[in-house]
């Protein structure tokens, strides 16, 4: 565990290096992992991902986002533009300001991915993106999601009660939930989200792997960023499954996502382009 001063905040972030050691892989571009809102943090990426992406030679990084997790909890700065300062800030602050990027992104961590893609395509050399909301209609439907459950926590008694029942994990995270969402802008900051357009995603270049689930209401903008990034895109369709392939696809997912890596590591690589419907893995 650290904790790393960068810009005006103070952030936890975790470094696992490759172990092909410093010098297998100074030439790949490190990997970044960007978790999800209110309750995710960077530990919800260690077991299923970050770690075997180390152990396969690359160089790993994950963080708290602002006000998540352990990092520092401001009132404000939750819009997409503090949140690519932010990435960039703390590769700074450890030593890997400049160096070439893999995003790997889950559900809100996604869109941001994204955006620091589109923002910063000088540095940002592959992108994986895992069941990312990318539609206004998602954006509106998540406000009115966190709106409620604001409301739910507002001077609730719900965390003293699982302390009491000695559910501290449970209470912890739901005392992060309240703070994020009763004490900061992070609603209205994500109700004035920047909206993706056709364009934008014409402009990528990098590669980019994008998974969701069968039953996922995110497909039909997967499937938009897919056809307007036609030649740099792939979409991944897992069977069975909803908005919810980091915890319950480790296999298929860890494969797919290592053979992604593999090909952004080494750019001449040929980019495979196209939506598959993929088999789940044990």
């Amino acid at each position: 565990m650290a904790f790393v001063s960068a810009g005006s905040l103070r952030f936890h972030v975790q470094q696992l290096p490759s172990t092909a050691g410093p010098d297998g892989s100074a030439d790949r571009p490190v990997v970044v992992f960007l978790h999800g809102l209110v309750v995710d943090n960077l530990s919800s990426f260690y077991c299923p991902l970050a770690l075997p992406v180390a152990r396969a030679g690359h160089e790993v990084v994950l963080y708290d986002l602002r006000g998540h997790g352990r990092t520092e909890r401001p009132a404000t700065g939750y819009d997409s533009r503090t949140a690519v300062r932010d990435l960039l800030a703390v590769l700074g602050a450890i030593g890997l300001g400049g160096r070439r990027l893999h995003l790997v992104g889950n559900s809100y961590g996604g869109t941001l991915a994204l955006h620091a893609a589109l923002d910063r395509p000088d540095l940002v050399a592959g992108l994986t993106l895992l069941e990312p909301p990318l539609s206004g209609a998602w954006v509106e439907n998540m406000v009115d999601t966190l709106s409620a459950a604001a409301l739910s926590l507002e001077d609730s008694p719900v965390p003293a009660e699982l302390l009491t029942l000695r559910l501290r994990k449970a209470a912890h995270l739901t005392a992060i939930a309240d703070a994020l969402l009763n004490r900061t802008t992070l609603i209205d900051d994500i109700a004035a989200s920047r909206t993706f357009t056709p364009s934008d995603y014409a402009r990528l270049r990098c590669p980019v792997l994008i998974v969701c689930g069968e039953h996922s209401e995110l497909v039909p903008g997967a499937r938009e960023l897919a056809r307007h990034a036609a030649q740099v895109a792939t979409l991944d369709i897992l069977p069975g499954l909803g908005h919810d392939v980091l915890k319950e696809s480790s296999g298929v997912l860890r494969a797919a996502v290592l053979a992604h890596l593999d090909a952004t590591a080494a750019p001449a690589a040929p980019v495979r382009a196209g939506t598959r419907v993929g088999a789940l893995v044990p």
